[in-house]
């Protein structure tokens, strides 16, 4: 028990130094502000309503890159950072920790929590002030905002430190994951409307999360007169609330046992070997 105690506090200031540090890393924070004004750059441009609705067809845009916005950070920008500090030794480093992976979980669950958090604030902020954006309208709004943004992320953050722990080196990490997600973004109803789409890919939208996440942000963000557009013609929020718990689920089903996996697996022998290949291959050593 202490050393889960130990741990969690651990976690908790270690995440608080890296918050530290990416506010003082001018490259990263820029990535982040980038796709916020790529999103209100595009929603800008967007002057019709969504057919059927009388709804600006910005305010659609906007709350499904908000839905993209937590999706990406927890499934490709957690990876990125999981597989890069394994190949820097940092999980070496942490198995001979007491608490060790505790607290390194825990930091960065902090990290991409907060992260997350203040790019979809940083979005709603700068959409309503700059392109007329939407906003809830009421404690009823506000609440489903929260639940989703809390409940997505419960789904997409586990399943991000699952991928992590898989995926083969930094270099490759990128390529791995953007693609998946990039047509994730064209089909989950996040960039127009779901029901422009053909019913077979909506189908398989509705395997994954990020279509449940959009759609649960509309609901927080439009009027209820933008449920034309939605496929069922209604937000759905039991499905959603399912859907996004059993993804939450499986994430932690498949992130634990792979971390746990990937932490024994690590050795000096084989840290060297990668480094001595990133050399090779004409990649920085870590």
């Amino acid at each position: 028990m202490t050393n889960g105690t130990n741990g969690w506090r651990a976690g908790l200031q270690r995440g608080g130094i890296e918050l530290r540090h990416l506010l003082r890393n001018g490259k990263e924070m820029s990535g982040h502000l980038t796709n916020v004004a790529v999103a209100l750059l595009v929603a800008s441009y967007l002057g019709d309503d969504v057919p059927g609705t009388g709804t600006p067809m910005t305010h659609l845009v906007l709350a499904g890159f908000a839905a993209y916005l937590l999706f990406q950070v927890g499934l490709i920008n957690l990876p990125q950072i999981l597989v890069t500090e394994r190949e820097e030794g940092t999980l070496l480093r942490l198995r001979a920790t007491p608490g060790g992976i505790t607290a390194y979980l825990v930091a960065k669950s902090l990290l991409v929590v907060v992260l997350a958090v203040g790019t979809l604030a940083l979005l709603l902020a700068a959409g309503a002030l700059l392109a007329d954006g939407p906003v809830p309208q009421g404690p009823a709004d506000w609440l489903t905002l929260l639940w989703v943004t809390a409940l997505g992320l419960l789904a997409v953050v586990p399943l991000g430190a699952a991928i992590g722990a898989v995926l083969p080196n930094p270099r490759e990490a990128l390529a791995l994951i953007m693609l998946p997600t990039m047509g994730l973004l064209i089909i989950s109803g996040t960039v127009f409307p779901i029901t422009s789409l053909p019913v077979p890919v909506q189908q398989i939208a509705a395997v994954f999360p990020l279509k449940w996440m959009a759609q649960g942000l509309r609901s927080a963000l439009l009027p209820d007169a933008a449920r034309a557009a939605e496929a069922a013609g209604s937000w759905e929020l039991p499905t959603v609330a399912l859907v996004l718990t059993a993804w939450a689920v499986l994430g932690f089903l498949l992130a634990v046992p792979l971390l746990r996996r990937a932490a024994r697996r690590e050795s000096g022998s084989r840290l060297t070997a990668r480094q001595r290949e990133a050399a090779r291959s004409g990649a920085p050593a870590t």
